[in-house]
């Protein structure tokens, strides 16, 4: 099971933008499969034929998540956009294009491509919480951290 390429994902700046967002995610630490395996909380799973649907107690944060995969997608959008992008798994290609329709859906998409990836995060804070300012009373990543990850894995800023 392979990720996007660039060229699918339609860019380098994509593809940095969505190592970035694994980074401010934390699934990384937890998986040599780049996140795609991880639960909400640090556990893998190993069946890519659907999203696993656990509900995960977090103590830290008072709250249950069904967060799982690269992106850490919540089991109700993921069955949305499952469903919306005739999407065949939970693999890492399909949970890449649901990622990038999420970042076409709040408006970064096109800020990606023109190198504005300070204005991307802002229009994405709301779609993934660990990003700065989202608000949702968990970890947040400071800016700069967020764009010294994005130039590492190939990303350029206007």
């Amino acid at each position: 099971m392979a990720r996007l390429t660039a060229e699918e994902a339609g860019g380098q700046n994509v593809v940095a933008f969505l190592d970035m967002i694994a980074h401010a995610q934390g699934v990384e630490r937890f998986s040599k499969q780049h996140g795609y395996d991880v639960l909400v909380g640090g556990d893998r799973f190993t069946d890519y034929s659907k999203h696993p649907r656990l509900l995960v107690w977090l103590p830290k944060y008072r709250i249950h998540s069904t967060a799982a995969g690269r992106y850490q997608f919540l089991w109700r959008t993921w069955n949305s956009l499952q469903t919306r992008l005739d999407l065949p798994d939970f693999g890492p290609a399909s949970q890449d294009r649901t990622a990038i329709e999420l970042l076409r859906e709040n408006g970064s998409l096109a800020d990606i491509h023109k190198g504005w990836i300070a204005s991307a995060i802002r229009k994405s804070r709301k779609t993934w919480a660990s990003l700065p300012n989202a608000g949702y009373g968990q970890r947040e990543l400071p800016l700069e951290r967020l764009l010294a990850v994005y130039q590492k894995a190939g990303g350029s800023m206007a």
